[in-house]
């Protein structure tokens, strides 16, 4: 399993946005800039973190972007579920058991109907959604606080 490049560059977008919050609307040339992407494939990644509330943009010549939550209230699952989706890491090949699937992210449970394998799989799934979704933005500008 590997997150795309796009996660990376939106998690990398968001923290610097996050950095420089008291300065609002960020554009893209600088924000491609500063990660080395080009500003068409971020604007790509923007404008979906856009669509799922995530940042706001503001038009015009002075426009760019900026968070439209607290830093605290961006976890790193929010991120990777709008740039990556929200579909399950495993399918069980047993097919009548795919029907009984919790939705994605959540702590609900699955009826399981016998494949062993979905369990570990699923269990294995929820500790990483619940593990990114207690890290936030926030999380990250402190750890990067205490490495300064």
């Amino acid at each position: 399993m590997q997150f795309s490049k796009s996660t990376d560059y939106a998690l990398h977008a968001l923290l610097y946005l996050a950095r420089t919050e008291r300065r609002q609307n960020v554009g893209i040339k600088e924000l491609s800039a500063v990660l080395g992407v080009s500003e068409s494939y971020l604007s790509k990644i923007m404008s979906k973190l856009r669509q799922d509330g995530v940042v706001r943009a503001a038009p015009g010549v002075n426009g760019g972007y900026e968070l439209s939550k607290a830093p605290e209230e961006i976890s790193f699952l929010e991120v990777i579920q709008v740039i990556e989706g929200r579909q399950h890491l495993f399918e069980c090949s047993n097919s009548s058991s795919q029907q009984h699937r919790s939705e994605v992210g959540t702590d609900r449970p699955a009826k399981r109907d016998g494949c062993v394998i979905e369990e570990v799989m699923i269990g294995a799934e929820q500790h990483l959604y619940q593990y990114l979704r207690e890290h936030t933005l926030q999380s990250a500008l402190d750890k990067v606080a205490q490495r300064v």
